[in-house]
């Protein structure tokens, strides 16, 4: 498969830099779980000013890649198998006529992207939000340049994690062209940034592979009457009665369920917004609001259960995020120690890294596990996908100085963001930290 050459413009436009705020819901109104494309969450214009006296000293995030195909053509050749079928003898529905058609389409243009790889939208979404940093914090970048500091680039090794690396690395250059020669050749650590795949996530591998109560608990959620009248429903936008009746009593279970079918419509429906920049697709034709919510919720609940704060009793999601964690703390430490000489650290990685981190953290949505007796749904957990981490999900600390003294300020999606519940801020209402405060609230060692 050709894997396009990675290339975006990098001009941000002046609505990227002064988007404002999404309500709570709007970024998941559309129900694309964490296929969500990117939205920065607050005006660039409405952030805290740090304490007088304090300038900003250093930058670290820590970013998923940008929108992108789907991992493969699995989904598509389902229902794809099953339209033939249909279309055979005649049992589309007038919208179903269209849906084989527009289908094939969206799958071409995943095929020709690179399956797994960046779109044109996701490309944007890094460039943008790399630009937008260096608007926040003028100063800081301007002390980089100063100073000869190092802008070091670290990815996960996987291609959509190490292009959006450097098309965060091309964009700060491109604005500023004196950064070019500071940002030091991007590093890969699978250790850091894939920890769900390498030697520290053994034991989660084993609980996502292995685990009864998991496996029952996913199941119970899925096996439920309102997936197979949401099954049901979609499959009637596409097929007749007869036919999504056949699919449903297994006629073609050598193909698909009819849970599995309307899951493959769901999934290219999620997909289609991040392949803007390549095609027009109208997938919401064939799946009902209600019916995208319910499939959005099933897709949440694995997510929950397998990367989140899932279960109460246990840690095994997201204790693993403790490597990155104290990567971020020991970043901090090493600048107010004066070792190195670094003035940005950036990361790239994945959905799978950012979940269990902001479980870890205790960010905004994901505070609450659920109780082995009462299952995650949408009533009992403000836990979505789509906010927690949507495609080019980042979260970000910068460090401020004054004299002896260091203070934290975190963004979450680029909305300034309080820490966990038991961290204080050096004042109420505050946004700003001093270091050694998160440090005794996240149980690390004192500077």
């Amino acid at each position: 498969m050709q894997k396009r050459t990675v290339a975006v413009a990098l001009t941000l436009t002046a609505s990227a830099l002064l988007s404002t705020a999404l309500p709570a819901q709007a970024n998941s109104c559309g129900y694309y779980a964490t296929k969500t494309p990117y939205a920065p969450q607050q005006n660039i214009r409405a952030y805290q000013q740090a304490p007088r006296g304090f300038v900003p000293v250093f930058t670290e995030n820590v970013s998923r890649h940008g929108s992108r195909a789907s991992s493969d053509s699995e989904d598509g050749d389902l229902i794809l198998a099953l339209w033939t079928k249909a279309a055979g003898e005649g049992q589309l529905t007038r919208a179903g006529e269209r849906f084989g058609g527009e289908t094939k389409s969206l799958l071409a243009a995943m095929d020709k992207v690179g399956y797994g790889q960046l779109g044109g939208r996701g490309e944007r979404e890094l460039a943008d939000t790399a630009a937008r940093l260096e608007k926040r914090l003028p100063a800081l970048f301007k002390t980089i340049v100063r100073n000869s500091e190092q802008i070091n680039v670290v990815n996960s090794g996987k291609d959509r994690a190490v292009d959006s690396g450097n098309l965060f690395a091309a964009a700060l250059a491109d604005n500023d062209s004196a950064l070019k020669p500071l940002i030091t050749p991007a590093r890969t650590d699978a250790d850091l940034l894939y920890f769900h795949k390498s030697a520290g996530g053994k034991e989660y591998r084993d609980y996502v592979d292995n685990d009864k109560r998991l496996a029952a608990t996913l199941k119970d959620i899925t096996d439920q009457r309102a997936t197979r009248t949401a099954a049901r429903n979609v499959l009637e936008k596409i097929f007749k009665p007869a036919f999504a009746e056949r699919i449903s009593a297994g006629e073609f279970s050598s193909i698909g369920t009819g849970t599995q079918a309307a899951q493959a419509v769901y999934a290219l429906y999620s997909i289609a917004p991040a392949m803007a920049d390549e095609g027009s697709w109208n997938m919401g034709r064939y799946i009902a609001p209600r019916d995208a919510r319910w499939f959005a919720y099933l897709s949440d609940a694995e997510d929950f259960y397998e990367k989140g704060p899932g279960f109460s009793d246990s840690d095994i999601t997201y204790k693993m995020a403790n490597v990155l964690l104290d990567d971020f703390f020991e970043k901090i430490d090493a600048k107010r120690a004066g070792t190195g000489n670094v003035g940005a650290e950036l990361r790239f990685t994945h959905a799978e890294e950012i979940i269990p981190l902001a479980a870890l953290m205790g960010l905004p949505g994901s505070t609450k596990p659920a109780s082995p007796a009462e299952p995650y749904t949408y009533a009992n957990n403000a836990w979505r996908g789509a906010s927690v981490a949507p495609m080019a999900a980042n979260i970000q600390w910068d460090l401020y100085r004054k004299g002896n003294k260091y203070l934290v300020r975190m963004l979450y999606n680029e909305k300034q963001t309080a820490f966990k519940q038991g961290c204080e801020p050096v004042s109420k209402g505050s946004y700003f930290y001093d270091a050694d405060e998160l440090k005794r609230c996240f149980g690390r060692a004192a500077s």
